[in-house]
């Protein structure tokens, strides 16, 4: 799924993963066709509205800062429950949790997002693990934005079994080694996450 500042990451770390699974037909789904302006000025196409997209195996949400202005979409929130029932599998990159959430698909279920949103997650009636990506059924949730790459490789793993997953890990070369151990909240100095929490915008 595409929308007005979404998080490019959120999106193109697991479209480079799940495009390449054997015969995967991947498709931009908007509420109509055409370029979509993401968070910090990249303009991303969308192929195919919600009312032609075909049926879904997959479907994943990304988050970013457009999230809050969509959570009472009506389009977008019968899309999901459209999905949460016909596809396989409904995922969620970040904040994309919160789409989910609002939709009611999350209520009772296992379920992550970005650190600083986990709060705001939990008041849909979800058990928010801090984790780096979780599976809960048919729903798989990842945390911050890099963690989508993490959770499509999973989902990969479990629909297309370890050696096309490992394949595509090499295809990709997705071996991290960050140069600095702070990618988490837990690992961040403590000023750091501190001035993070203070800086951090409403998630609903």
């Amino acid at each position: 799924m595409v929308y007005p500042r979404h998080t490019p990451l959120d999106l193109i770390g697991p479209w480079e993963v799940l495009a390449r699974l054997p015969e995967a037909r991947t498709h931009l789904i908007w509420t109509r066709p055409g370029p979509v302006q993401a968070d910090r000025g990249i303009e991303i196409s969308t192929t195919v509205s919600f009312a032609d997209a075909p049926p879904l195996d997959v479907l994943v949400v990304p988050g970013g800062p457009g999230q809050l202005s969509l959570m009472k979409h009506t389009l977008l929130m019968e899309f999901i429950r459209r999905c949460a029932v016909s596809s396989s599998w409904v995922c969620s990159i970040c904040t994309g949790a919160l789409l989910l959430g609002q939709a009611g698909v999350l209520r009772g279920r296992r379920a992550t997002t970005h650190w600083l949103a986990r709060d705001a997650l939990r008041t849909f009636g979800v058990e928010v693990l801090d984790e780096r990506y979780v599976v809960d059924g048919k729903l798989a949730t990842a945390a911050g934005v890099s963690a989508g790459i993490d959770l499509a490789l999973e989902l990969a793993r479990l629909v297309s079994g370890e050696h096309v997953a490992c394949e595509i890990a090499l295809q990709i070369e997705y071996d991290p080694e960050p140069p600095l151990d702070c990618g988490s909240p837990v690992k961040a100095p403590g000023e750091v996450v501190s001035r993070l929490r203070a800086q951090a915008r409403r998630y609903r």
